[in-house]
């Protein structure tokens, strides 16, 4: 009877090891992007033109820009600009707020109260809104005894018509940010007993900044730029001001200059202050950076 061999695979520490050398690796070679460069050269050629072009022609007299960009009359128009946009957000958001809770209610009246402003004030331009208010005076010559030519002059018409028309998109910011925070946060509140004022103030509203904030910055830059068509009732802001400065001085091109890099100059740090504070409200998220 002959013997069996049995074969045992062999230890690892007797399996012969091969080294590979760099001929055997595998290379990595970044894509060629070539069409991206190519047409990212081409971008930044057109720009060096067109910064060229407006730098170097004559017609954007860039001195008279210089010299009207501080002026007084400029900056008494960009304060009132300033004044008015503040104003308008405070009690547009003020007011808004109060519409986004009538139609969160549970009252189909308050709900269609809430629905109906937002629907009217949202459906009509906002310049035709001004023209109306400014005329207020042919439909109501008088309010408790006084006579509306003195009660509602051109800046009060401005602040009223603006208020109204942003506190009807407030609303749909504010209702969206509220409909944000989850369902489990508010019954959580209601277990431990709070009202309902309070559940809004002290748990909801914190919580719906983080979706309130970004459109609410939106708004704030366009109302900004928004407010130069209460230039039409004769509102002296940054526009006004500069219009009546060129149509004196015949100087259209860098009056209106002036007013746009002003525009531009707000705009830009507003931006970068709305940059912070959605930072701030998104602490402890992902879209924090």
């Amino acid at each position: 009877m002959s013997a069996q061999t049995d074969t045992l695979p062999s230890s690892p520490s007797t399996t012969p090891l091969v080294k590979s050398d760099g001929a055997d690796r595998l290379r990595i070679v970044p894509v060629r992007r070539t069409g991206q460069w190519a047409a990212a050269v081409a971008v930044l050629a057109l720009l060096a033109l067109v910064f060229h072009s407006v730098v170097r022609n004559d017609a954007f007299q860039w001195d008279v820009v210089a010299d009207y960009f501080t002026t007084t009359a400029v900056l008494r128009g960009l304060g009132l600009t300033l004044w008015l946009t503040a104003l308008v957000m405070v009690l547009g958001f003020a007011l808004g707020t109060l519409l986004a809770v009538l139609r969160l209610s549970g009252n189909r009246v308050l709900q269609a109260v809430g629905w109906g402003y937002v629907w009217l004030f949202r459906s009509t331009p906002i310049l035709v809104q001004l023209l109306f208010w400014f005329n207020i005076g042919a439909l109501y010559p008088e309010i408790l005894g006084v006579r509306t030519v003195n009660l509602l002059g051109p800046v009060t018409v401005a602040v009223v018509g603006l208020t109204l028309h942003e506190a009807a998109y407030a609303a749909e910011v504010v209702r969206g940010g509220i409909l944000s925070v989850e369902r489990g946060q508010i019954e959580a509140a209601q277990s431990l007993g709070l009202g309902p004022w309070r559940r809004l103030r002290r748990i909801v509203l914190p919580q719906a900044m983080r979706s309130i904030v970004p459109p609410a910055g939106n708004m704030l830059i366009g109302t900004l730029k928004g407010t130069s068509i209460v230039s039409i009732i004769a509102v002296q802001d940054l526009l006004y001001s500069v219009q009546l400065v060129y149509h004196r001085t015949y100087q259209v091109i860098p009056l209106l200059l002036v007013a746009t890099l002003w525009y531009a100059l707000v705009t830009s740090l507003l931006s970068i202050g709305q940059h912070y504070i959605e930072r701030h409200y998104a602490r402890g998220t992902a879209g924090a950076r």
